[in-house]
């Protein structure tokens, strides 16, 4: 019995498994399940960053700065009818 195929349409991973594969002398099947796995050790140890999660410690540096009491409703644009001034 053959091992069951995994196919992924893209050039790039293509490309990058290939070079590779030449560099390191490993088997694309290799490669994919070295990847995969290191990638599965990251994200269950908490240590994958996306880049939202910059902005979201941006957002969170700025809140620390801002003073107590502090309102973002823009009061002062609108009217008592909540339309523009």
């Amino acid at each position: 019995m053959s091992e069951p195929q995994l196919s992924i349409r893209s050039s790039k991973a293509r490309e990058l498994a290939h070079a590779l594969s030449r560099r390191t002398g490993q088997p694309i099947n290799r490669l994919v399940e070295i990847a995969l796995e290191r990638y599965d050790q990251e994200l269950r140890a908490g240590s994958v960053r996306y880049p939202m999660d910059a902005v979201w410690d941006l957002a969170a540096k700025d809140l620390a700065n801002i003073k107590a009491g502090t309102t973002s409703n823009h009061d002062e644009f609108y009217d008592e009818n909540g339309l523009p001034i």
